[in-house]
């Protein structure tokens, strides 16, 4: 009997404590469900690569309901492998946005109208595209009741700022969450092995191959090239590298010409003059003119410029399409468009290129000027013939039914609408302040002149013609 009765004894006491075990575990389970539900939703800008990946993990762990957002802005990528390596990931949603025609029609081609170019040289394919996927991600933001949106861009880098200031002037109140700058995050992963082991023991897909010797981010508009093997501006890239245009090798030997139309200073159909292939639709339109450009090896240019951030950068980019586009844009432009509006968009254009490139496509100030640029393209009509041909292009012929172009008055044989004689007051008139100068100059004490600090020009020309007499 006091077998039977310790026998009973013991075996309700590990069932006790079985219970209270479970229960236990049950109030730790549910205490960090509740941990992660207090944090909020954030929508991660996820591109599927080993970042994005190790960010999307590391923001479960601290708590954040994560919500993908992949955005397909024309880059060579498998965005359904994308979404699912997401939601293997635990991601709650995954959205996959098809962005491509509005990139073209709401950020490409304004700023074709505008002639955007950064420092001379940089036709901002990367800087046009950051405000296009911003924009959708805060919408996703919005729908979900997201506090917080989260991307992968490094702490040095300008995509950043374009990012973050495209997330705060849509959407004053969200919260932005940047790994790269965390201390938490950095003090976890302090290089691409930290990334790696992370990987593994979370069960994240490795990448494949061997990893390129340089960074790259590509969309429809263009590719770049940036900081491994490219950081030393000595050394050449390769020609392998290059993607978005054939091997120099493989250029035809025969030119091609595009005809491309416009209205409003706005690409409106592309014509090969060769082929006969035409498109009217602005994505289809701008497909094509990378196609062609990628087969003559037109768009490719090798730089350093100035980061936002204050830091030179060598940036190395192929930018097929836009280069032609460009090219006829500026010749319509040259027959249909008012001298003096010309040259007050002409001042405006590298202030709109500087505040593309620093992020800042959203501002009173980008509204102020895309405004003033459109009202100069009106009535910017007609078509451009672009030649084509071993890494060039060049706009050969054009017509307008708005042009300001008077064969008759350029003629030199004729005197249609022009008086020649007229140009004798036109320059008198224009040669009194110049006249004045001249004598202010020689009225001046000579031993002044020889002091002044400017030795070229009238103050030179008048000491030397005084040196002759």
């Amino acid at each position: 009997g006091v077998c039977v009765c310790f026998f009973f004894v013991f075996y309700f006491l590990l069932v006790g404590v079985s219970r209270a075990e479970r229960l236990q575990g049950g109030l730790r389970d549910w205490n960090f469900s509740l941990l992660r539900m207090s944090r909020g939703k954030v929508v991660l800008a996820y591109s599927g690569g080993l970042d994005t990946s190790v960010i999307l993990k590391w923001l479960q762990e601290q708590g954040y309901d994560v919500i993908c957002y992949i955005a397909d802005v024309g880059q060579d990528d498998d965005f359904a492998k994308a979404e699912a390596k997401a939601k293997a990931l635990g991601a709650s949603a995954v959205y996959v946005e098809n962005l491509k025609k509005e990139f073209v029609t709401d950020f490409i081609f304004p700023a074709v109208q505008s002639n955007a170019l950064y420092e001379g040289r940089y036709l901002l394919g990367t800087s046009l595209a950051r405000p296009c996927i911003a924009r959708r991600q805060v919408q996703i933001a919005a729908k979900e009741g997201a506090e917080y949106v989260a991307h992968g861009a490094t702490g040095k880098g300008n995509d950043q700022v374009r990012f973050e200031l495209t997330f705060y002037a849509l959407a004053p109140h969200i919260k932005v969450i940047a790994p790269w700058r965390d201390n938490t995050f950095l003090t976890q992963f302090q290089g691409r092995t930290d990334l790696l082991n992370y990987a593994r023991a979370n069960g994240i897909e490795m990448p494949s191959g061997d990893k390129p010797p340089f960074s790259m981010d590509e969309n429809l508009m263009h590719i770049s090239y940036e900081s491994g093997s490219l950081e030393d501006p000595k050394v050449a890239p390769e020609e392998d590298m290059y993607t978005k245009t054939e091997h120099y090798k493989n250029w035809p030997d025969v030119p091609e010409t595009i005809r491309i139309e416009f209205r409003d200073g706005m690409p409106v159909n592309v014509l090969s003059k060769e082929t006969k292939e035409s498109h009217d639709d602005p994505l289809e339109l701008f497909l094509f003119l990378n196609r062609i450009a990628k087969k003559h090896g037109i768009g490719r240019i090798d730089i350093v410029e100035n980061r936002f951030v204050g830091i030179k950068s060598r940036g190395v980019y192929e930018t097929p399409g836009m280069t032609i586009l460009r090219c006829a844009h500026l010749d319509i432009e040259g027959i249909a468009m008012d001298r003096e509006v010309m040259r007050l968009r002409d001042m405006m254009t590298p202030k709109f290129s500087e505040l593309v490139y620093n992020g800042f496509w959203f501002s009173p100030e980008s509204d102020f000027l895309l405004a003033a640029i459109e009202k100069s393209q009106e009535l910017i009509d007609g078509w451009v013939d672009v030649i084509c041909f071993k890494g060039n292009c060049m706009a050969v012929a054009r017509d307008s039914p708005s042009s300001l172009y008077s064969e008759k008055i350029a003629s030199m044989e004729s005197t249609e609408g022009y008086d020649p004689s007229d140009a004798a007051g036109f320059i008198r008139i224009n040669a009194i302040r110049l006249r004045a100068h001249r004598e202010i100059l020689m009225s001046t004490d000579r031993r002044r002149l020889e002091d002044a600090p400017q030795k070229l020009g009238t103050y030179s020309a008048l000491l030397e013609d005084e040196k002759k007499e």
